[in-house]
């Protein structure tokens, strides 16, 4: 699966006046380099590279490094594994609210 992000369903060439079809919003095309660049995760995850690069030095997002001068790279797979693992882990606290919510209510309190 690769990263989400808007692309129009058709290319320009084919796309006439007064076209209103939706835009896609399905994975990049085959096209899509395997690796991204910090700044390419940066920009989908939506935060700043400082914090990207945070990430991956802590082995929370695995990368791998290019050269000697902090070239890093993240492969697709790994971004999107990173970005299930981060859901799964809000899921888990928002339960763990709600138990915590539920067992602080009196005991007349409908639950």
């Amino acid at each position: 699966m690769g990263v989400w992000i808007g692309t129009p369903v058709h290319s320009p060439e084919t796309v006439t006046a007064g076209d209103t079809r939706p835009w896609d919003h399905g994975p990049m095309s085959d096209a899509t380099p395997r690796f991204l660049t910090l700044a390419d995760v940066a920009e989908v995850l939506n935060v700043t590279v400082r914090q990207v690069y945070a990430l991956v030095r802590s082995g929370e997002l695995k990368g791998i490094q290019i050269g000697g001068r902090n070239q890093w790279r993240v492969e697709n797979d790994q971004l999107e594994d990173y970005i299930r693992r981060q859901y799964a882990r809000a899921e888990q606290a928002v339960a763990e609210l709600s138990d915590a919510d539920l067992a602080d209510q009196p005991d007349d309190v409908p639950r």
